[in-house]
C-alpha cells in the first residue's frame, strides 16, 4: 500500500501490477505487452481473438529463450506455443488455441496485489458480454504520461528476471543477481557460467517510480534519451577496501546526470542520513516485490528489516569516517518513494 500512498499517480499503480503481482506464470507481463501494443484509440473494446495474436507473439518469443515461463508443471496453452515455435501448428491454430485457454486466470487476477484488488482499474473483463475486456480511462490516460516508455522496458525487466528465478529453481538455490559497470547489465552465475539477465537501470526503474534517487526529477531508461538515468553506487566505490560489495544491488540507485556528474554532484562525498533511510525504503520494496531481487537483497543485507537498516547504518557509518563529507541535493519534484 505505502508504495501507491507515497505518490498515486496511475503510472505507479501499473508499477504495483507489474513489480508486486503474484508470479505463478508470465501471462501478467505478456498480457501488459500485448495491451501497450494495442492502444486502440478507436476503440476500447479488445475482443479476445484480437487480444490473443500479441498476447501469444510476446510468450512465444520469451518461450525461445526461458523455457519455464510457469511454476506448474503443465499447461495447454503454453504446449501450443511451443507447437507453433516448432512450426507444428499454423498462426490461426496458435490464435484460436490462446482465445480459447490462454487468458483463464490472468484476466482474472491482473489487478490483484498482494490479495486485493488495487483502486485503480485499467480494463474491465467483459468476455461473458463481449467477448473480450474493455480498456478504461485509466489505461488511456496511462499511455499518454511522461513516464509510459518506461513502463514497457521495466515490464520486459521484470520478466526477465523472475525467468531467470525460475530457470535456477530459487526455492532451493537463491538467486544472486550481480551488476556489471560496463555495460549496465544484471547477470547471474550458474556452473560458473555467466548468464546476463537485464538493464540494470530498467530493473531498478520502477522501485524508484521513474524518478532521480536523490532530488525525484524525472529520469528516462530508454537508449538514447536525453534525460538517461545514470547507474550509481550510493556508496562510492573508492570504499572498496573498506565496504563489501558495493556493486551489489543494495547500493545501486538511479541518478539523473545532474546529481551523478554535474557540477554539484554527488561524486565521492557520502548521501545524508536522510537520503539512507531513503535507501532502506527503496531496498525494502525489492524484498516486498518477492523473488528475484528480493533474495538477492536477504543475502547482501539481512534476514530482516532490523538487520539490514544496521547493515546500511554501519556502512554509512564506515564510509562517514573514511571521507568526511556528506551531501544532499536540493529536490526538484515531489517525494516519489
Amino acid at each position: 500500500m505505502r508504495f501507491y500512498q507515497a505518490d498515486p499517480r496511475l503510472e505507479n499503480y501499473w508499477r504495483g501490477v507489474i513489480l508486486f503481482g503474484k508470479n505463478v506464470a508470465s501471462y501478467k507481463f505478456a498480457l501488459a505487452h500485448a495491451l501497450y501494443d494495442l492502444k486502440q484509440p478507436d476503440n476500447d473494446l479488445i475482443t479476445l481473438e484480437t487480444l490473443a495474436a500479441p498476447f501469444a507473439r510476446h510468450l512465444c518469443a520469451h518461450l525461445k529463450q526461458a523455457p519455464k515461463q510457469i511454476t506448474s508443471k503443465s499447461s495447454q496453452f503454453l504446449d501450443a506455443c511451443r507447437r507453433f515455435n516448432e512450426d507444428e501448428i499454423s498462426e490461426d491454430e496458435l490464435i484460436t488455441l490462446t482465445a480459447k485457454r490462454g487468458f483463464a486466470n490472468v484476466i482474472d487476477a491482473f489487478h490483484n496485489v498482494n490479495s486485493a484488488e488495487i483502486d485503480k482499474r485499467f480494463f474491465l473483463d467483459e468476455r461473458k458480454t463481449h467477448k473480450g475486456i474493455r480498456l478504461t480511462d485509466n489505461f488511456y490516460t496511462l499511455t499518454e504520461q511522461e513516464q509510459f516508455p518506461n513502463l514497457i522496458q521495466e515490464t520486459d525487466a521484470r520478466w526477465r528476471l523472475v525467468e531467470e528465478a525460475w530457470a535456477m529453481n530459487v526455492s532451493s538455490q537463491l538467486i544472486a543477481v550481480e551488476y556489471d559497470a560496463n555495460d549496465k547489465m544484471l547477470f547471474s552465475r550458474q556452473s560458473n557460467r555467466r548468464i546476463t539477465i537485464t538493464s540494470c537501470r530498467s530493473s531498478l526503474n520502477g522501485y524508484q517510480k521513474g524518478h532521480c534517487f536523490y532530488c525525484f526529477r524525472a529520469v528516462s531508461v530508454v537508449a538514447g534519451a536525453a534525460d538517461l538515468a545514470d547507474v550509481d553506487h550510493f556508496l562510492p566505490l573508492t570504499l572498496s577496501a573498506q565496504i563489501s560489495n558495493l556493486n551489489g544491488v543494495w547500493n545501486l540507485v538511479l541518478a539523473c546526470q545532474s546529481c551523478n556528474r554535474g557540477a554539484q554532484g554527488k561524486f565521492t562525498r557520502i548521501p545524508t542520513t536522510t537520503l539512507l533511510q531513503r535507501l532502506h525504503d527503496r531496498n525494502e520494496y525489492f524484498i516486498n516485490s518477492h523473488l528475484p531481487l528480493r533474495e538477492t537483497l536477504i543475502r547482501q543485507t539481512g534476514n530482516t528489516p532490523e538487520q539490514r537498516h544496521h547493515y546500511l547504518q554501519q556502512s554509512w557509518n564506515t564510509a562517514k569516517f573514511t571521507l568526511l563529507h556528506e551531501w544532499q541535493p536540493d529536490a526538484q519534484g515531489d517525494s516519489a518513494f
